[in-house]
């Protein structure tokens, strides 16, 4: 029987930034947003010089530098304005991960929750995600467990009950 991992840990800013940056990284087409971005930047410069072709570089440009806005905006503001805008993430937290599910306990939560909830996982180098939905989901920092015994022993749980799981290591 897979015994039951239980962590207490507070997030940090650090936390929540890498795990929302794994997830924009994983749900945007980030190599042809990029692509886009330098491609249509140069181009549109070229064309604007041309009397006939000014409006398609000035669109081109304009292109450039929304997706430019875009990818920083999803990159570097939103993360970091995400977490200190939520209160629920200067809570301590208290998770019990096993096969019977997962009890979720903050100073203002208190919660039993099924393994189902969870339609697919994402890991990364330093964090699990796991979503229950689109683009909801909860944090596991990996730097909150106490050795490697006990990740290994989340990870089996993981492997085990949740459907899918896509690493990004």
């Amino acid at each position: 029987m897979v015994p039951t991992v239980e962590l207490v840990f507070r997030y940090s800013e650090r936390d929540y930034v890498r795990a929302m940056r794994a997830h924009y990284a994983l749900r945007l087409r980030l190599r042809l947003d990029i692509t886009v971005a330098v491609v249509a930047a140069p181009l549109g410069v070229y064309l604007w010089h041309s009397p006939e072709s000014r409006w398609y570089g000035m669109a081109l440009v304009s292109v450039s530098a929304v997706f430019t806005l875009l990818l920083i905006a999803a990159f570097g503001i939103i993360p970091h304005l995400a977490f200190r805008r939520e209160m629920k993430f200067r809570d301590e937290y208290t998770l019990a991960f096993s096969p019977d599910g997962i009890r979720f306990h903050t100073e203002h939560i208190e919660s039993q929750l099924q393994w189902s909830l969870y339609s697919h996982a994402l890991v990364t180098a330093h964090s699990y995600i796991l979503y229950y939905g689109e683009a909801v989901f909860s944090l596991i920092p990996k730097r909150v467990f106490q050795n490697a015994e006990q990740q290994a022993v989340f990870e089996e749980l993981l492997s085990q009950k949740v459907p899918r799981i896509v690493r990004k290591i």
